[in-house]
């Protein structure tokens, strides 16, 4: 992707007229100014602008967006960018993203404005995809660098990259090669200009040479700091996933609100039953309403002892829990037809403690219409009167309450208030089941169930059922009906290619959420070599992009070829070359991930609705937020809070949730935590003296949304 940029000579006596601002010498005391703690985000509709927006608003942090496309936006001006407020000058933004060095008209008043604006106040600047060249730091590539693809390439951080801004990788930033016929990543490739003072980040080998090219790094110059990204991406692509956190660090100084962690939990569903199993050659699962009835045998995949063996050791080795969600009349069936023996449960039982356990109820029903599966697809039955008919109250409460008894009665650690019914069922279900089953709420609400799983490929957003919040989850695509790789692939090839090639067309009916393949995978190696490193990518990308919610596979798919378990190793082995110690996967329970989710959605919408003030004046940050609306900030180690250490420490830096009484809260920084901005006496002058910062420092497929059959 190319661009033409334009550029404008500004010196730094024109910056200072610019904005109106005395060019004399200037007074080096008096107030140190107050700096709103917000970006402001130039777009003109370019993707990696957009990717910075959405990297912030995964955060919680408050940006205004200014869309250069868009009649009848703001104006760029001295006033739009600065004020003063009870006699203290006031910068209205933290930082300033650009679409690129600068995306204004020659000579534009605006550009000027901003540059004067970010050297008066030591505000950072964000190119956010721009041309190597002299303006930004940078030699042309035509002098000895390059430009073109990158796909493909294993960039670096730099040293200086490693001690600054991104100190929670390893080192290594791999860029995607997801296509060998679309060009993923576009790059100007090049090294600092003659004279620049530009330290290079992220950088990467120049094809042809034995040197290395700058993809990111910090150019000073006239008293302004820019961060120069000269490669094309997208908020979904892995490369930036990697960089967004250290874009925002460097951009407010690791001084901000909102926060991002890297999240991966995993529930196993059907713990203590036997999943159905796939029928290679009647293409349906015999036991299943997919299935003819009685055509087929069944053939249950239900795991043995010695998985769970291989389960705790894999949590050891990769400092992993799992949540397993169980129903307890599996074992109950197991015993009752092999004289009171069920081996995999007493060794689930005997260990225990080395899983995390929610209620799945006990026998795993259909809890929402009455399904009539007289006609495929299946759908409600109905009464005489041609109203729906439902599962009872009474049915709903007993599969809560008798699983939860037995769950309590071999000594599961339990938690009451979590839930997640068999195939999400009782919940809305379309085309069938338009509404949740009425007598849901009232069951959840006699037996204390808080939180309620939800499949996020129906319902991504959090929602109220009577007294429970769900918490959706991700589908994996490995699914419940295969335990060895030659099945998972067969019932991939029969779900992903068209009818012309002998599959059962759906990828052409939902062409919306997933694509034919080009042929049909080998049964043998479509497995290893297709299907792991999709899903491994795809959860790998949930798990970048600060996203709590947990996914779910079977304890099917932990049983005899344990197919699960290369997209787990995939996801966390990948995670583990990529990040530093500083950084680790975040693995929370459900009831957890459900309060994480809900207060995001209480921070927003304060936020959204200007009900968030946040500034820092010198070492001390102040913030206020509605009465009841926890609030969420990054800040330095050794920030404080009330005399106490703020926050928990991640990536380098401390974050969490403070509680808010709708009177401001006060955090103060370190006094080793340099200042973000120049001291201003009250008439606008710049001080003599400035405190540096930290040193922080076609565009790509999108996400693949791929259909997965549920049990």
């Amino acid at each position: 992707m190319k661009r033409t940029i334009r550029s404008t000579a500004l010196t730094v006596g024109a910056l200072i007229s610019s904005l109106g601002l005395p060019a004399g010498t200037a007074h080096a005391d008096t107030a140190a100014p107050r700096i709103d703690l917000r970006v402001l985000v130039v777009s003109d509709g370019d993707p990696s602008t957009d990717a910075i927006a959405a990297e912030l608003d995964a955060a919680g942090t408050p940006y205004t967006e200014v869309d250069l496309q868009q009649a009848g936006r703001p104006v760029i001006d001295a006033g739009f960018l600065a004020d003063t407020v009870n006699g203290t000058p006031r910068a209205k933004f933290q930082a300033v993203v650009l679409p690129n060095d600068n995306p204004f008209a020659a000579n534009s008043p605006e550009m000027a404005a901003l540059a004067a604006y970010e050297q008066t106040y030591t505000i950072p600047q964000v190119d956010a995809y721009t041309y190597a060249r002299p303006e930004a730091g940078l030699q042309n590539p035509a002098g000895g660098g390059y430009s073109g693809s990158v796909d493909g390439v294993q960039a670096q951080v730099t040293a200086a990259g490693k001690a600054g801004p991104f100190d929670y990788l390893d080192g290594s930033v791999p860029f995607e090669d997801n296509s060998p016929d679309v060009v993923e990543s576009y790059a100007y490739l090049s090294t600092p200009a003659a004279g620049a003072d530009f330290t290079p980040y992220v950088d990467a080998p120049i094809p042809g040479q034995s040197t290395r090219g700058s993809l990111v790094g910090e150019y000073r110059h006239d008293g302004r700091r820019e961060l120069v990204v000269t490669f094309v991406y997208n908020q979904y692509q892995q490369q930036f996933r990697l960089l967004a956190r250290g874009i925002v660090e460097w951009m407010t100084g690791g001084v901000h609100l909102g926060a991002s962690r890297n999240y991966f939990a995993v529930h196993v569903d059907d713990v203590f039953l036997g999943d159905d199993r796939w029928d290679t050659t009647l293409n349906c699962t015999p036991g299943d309403i997919d299935c003819p009835q009685g055509a087929g045998v069944e053939n249950p995949i239900r795991m043995t002892p010695a998985d769970v063996d291989y389960a705790t050791a894999w949590e050891s080795r990769q400092n992993f829990t799992f949540d397993f969600a169980f129903n307890g009349a599996g074992s109950v069936d197991q015993r009752e037809g092999n004289n009171g023996v069920d081996v995999l449960a007493d060794k689930l039982i005997a260990d225990r403690d080395k899983f995390r356990w929610i209620n799945h109820t006990y026998t795993h029903p259909f809890l929402g219409c009455a399904q009539d599966t007289t006609v495929v697809p299946w759908k409600c039955a109905t009464n005489a009167d041609g109203s729906t008919q439902w599962v009872s109250g009474t049915t709903i409460s007993d599969e809560i309450a008798t699983n939860r008894a037995w769950g309590q009665a071999a000594g599961l650690p339990l938690e009451n208030g979590e839930l997640i019914t068999g195939e999400h069922s009782g919940l809305r279900l379309l085309p069938q089941q338009p509404e949740d089953n009425p007598n849901l709420a009232p069951a959840l609400a006699a037996n204390g169930v808080t939180w309620l799983g939800s499949d996020n490929s129906r319902e991504p957003g959090q929602r109220q059922v009577g007294p429970a919040t769900t918490v959706p989850r991700y589908p994996m695509n490995v699914f419940y009906n295969a335990g060895k790789a030659a099945e998972q692939v067969d019932e991939y090839n029969w779900i992903y290619t068209s009818r012309a090639q002998g599959g059962s067309g759906v990828c052409e009916d939902h062409a919306d959420t997933s694509s034919c393949l080009s042929a049909p995978l080998d049964t043998s190696t479509g497995y290893t070599d297709y299907i792991v490193p999709l899903e491994t990518r795809i959860d790998l990308g949930h798990v970048l992009s600060n996203d709590p919610k947990p996914h779910f596979m079977h304890q099917s798919n932990l049983a005899e070829e344990r197919i699960g378990y290369p997209v787990l190793d995939g996801v966390l082995n990948g995670y583990n070359a990529l990040f530093a110690d500083n950084t680790p996967v975040v693995n929370l329970r459900m009831q957890d991930i459900g309060t994480e989710l809900q207060r995001r959605a209480a921070w927003k919408a304060a936020v959204a609705a200007g009900q968030v003030t946040a500034y820092r004046v010198g070492d001390t940050v102040t913030v206020q937020a509605p009465a009841g609306v926890a609030v969420t900030a990054t800040m330095p180690t050794g920030t404080t809070y009330g005399g106490s250490g703020f926050g928990d420490a991640y990536a380098g830096e401390v974050s969490g949730w403070t509680a808010s009484a709708g009177t401001p809260l006060t955090l103060t920084l370190a006094s080793s935590t340099p200042s973000l901005s120049a001291t201003v006496d009250v008439g606008g002058k710049a001080a003599a003296t400035r405190t540096t910062p930290r040193t922080r420092v076609p565009a790509g497929v999108s996400e693949q949304v791929p259909y997965t059959p549920d049990d």
